[in-house]
């Protein structure tokens, strides 16, 4: 609790002033008590009888200090030896103890250093204030706030840091907002292009099935692919955008049989199923594999990866379900292998950007280099991610890893 209460800065503030008050009046009074201790000057008492004649003479002790009694001897002239002795003066009745040294001290400590914390306490919680406005004002502004501003008052550091912060955020508001009026004229423009693309692919594909050429041609078969080509990196591209946009109502996500989306996917293509998903106590759902997410992403996050892995693979092409993680948070691990020439470790990484080909690729092995990236998109979508490793067997593995909710798990 005091712990919490001392992290204030206006606490450390004030409680640093009143304790420099407390020390310069400790050391004040400590001074001045050793000033009240130093020993009494010596002084001659010398005692007269009644006709003024002087009978004796003394010298009072170098020791005698303030506050003692005052005893000596008087030798007189006739040679008696007289002891005298001088109380020192009595209080007056019902005068307060408390208020007699050294009580009388620490009162007057405790009553100085109340009144400078009372004094102090206004004028550093007022500084203060200013600091935990601004601090307010950052918290705002970092919760995602672009709008929060802070006040401005006064003309020292902290109306100057105020201001600062105030500029340095009206900038990056402005930023922010050019930014989203980008993406969505860019978003914009993404959809009518494919709606103008779109329009003339379908009339030349109409066009070519119209010809009398032999459809078996090679100049037909070439533009034909071409054609799929072009119509399959405008889906591509609509797809990359909606992805780096995340819009929520895009993708619904439901619960969903990743098993029997991988069969679908996998007869496509001619490629291996495999499905180590354990034992489960419901043999009706043993090689089910649900999770929630989207079909049409996850379906192309599957197609993309086969037609990958066709692509290169100069063998049979596998895909192996399996779980991974922990009871507390399982996940599925979708796993595409081929026996293609592998990736080369240093290129694993950017291949998963749009656009890129290993170097050595040509335009007549397919793809536009989008495929991966969208595969690392929907992942991250569905809260997973992928990576690429060496095929044992030779070639290189492809390995999903999503969320996942196993049906009839024991």
């Amino acid at each position: 609790m005091w712990s919490r209460f001392t992290s204030h800065l206006y606490v450390r503030i004030w409680l640093a002033v009143v304790l420099t008050v407390a020390v310069l009046t400790l050391s004040v009074g400590w001074a001045w008590r050793m000033s009240t201790d130093v020993p009494l000057p010596i002084r001659e008492i010398v005692i007269r009888n009644q006709a003024g004649q002087v009978i004796g003479s003394a010298q009072t002790s170098a020791d005698r200090r303030r506050g003692q009694d005052l005893n000596f001897e008087v030798v007189t002239t006739g040679g008696q030896t007289l002891e005298v002795h001088l109380p020192r003066p009595q209080r007056p009745p019902g005068s307060n103890p408390w208020m007699r040294p050294p009580f009388g001290f620490f009162w007057t400590l405790a009553l100085v250093g109340l009144a400078v914390a009372l004094a102090a306490y206004p004028i550093i919680r007022r500084l203060t204030l200013r600091l935990e406005a601004l601090q307010r004002g950052v918290e705002r502004w970092g919760s995602g706030d672009l709008s929060a501003r802070v006040p401005v008052q006064g003309k020292d550091e902290v109306a100057f840091l105020a201001e600062r912060f105030n500029t340095a955020a009206e900038r990056i508001e402005t930023l922010v907002e050019s930014q989203k009026a980008l993406l969505s004229a860019h978003k914009n423009l993404l959809a009518n292009a494919s709606h103008e693309l779109r329009s003339p692919l379908t009339r030349i594909r109409m066009g070519l099935e119209l010809m009398s050429a032999d459809i078996t041609s090679p100049q037909r078969m070439e533009i034909s692919r071409s054609i799929t080509e072009l119509d399959q990196l405008i889906d591509e591209i609509l797809l990359a955008s909606r992805l780096d946009t995340k819009q929520a109502d895009a993708e619904p996500f439901e619960t969903l049989d990743l098993t029997g989306l991988a069969a679908e996917e996998c007869s496509r293509v001619k490629a291996e199923l495999t499905a180590e998903l354990g034992h489960q106590a419901d043999t009706d759902n043993a090689h089910s594999l649900q999770l929630r997410g989207s079909t049409r992403l996850l379906r192309r996050l599957l197609r993309n990866l086969l037609e990958n892995a066709k692509r290169y693979s100069d063998g049979d092409i596998t895909l192996a379900l399996s779980q991974g993680g922990s009871p507390a948070q399982p996940t599925a691990v979708i796993r595409v292998s081929d026996h293609g020439p592998g990736v080369p470790a240093d290129q694993r990484e950017r291949i998963f950007e749009p656009f890129y080909r290993l170097p050595g690729a040509s335009e007549r092995d397919g793809g536009v280099g989008l495929g991966l990236a969208l595969v690392k998109s929907i992942a991250e979508r569905h809260g997973g991610h992928v990576r690429c490793e060496d095929n044992p067997g030779g070639g290189a593995s492809f390995v999903v890893e999503l969320p996942s909710r196993l049906s009839g798990a024991g």
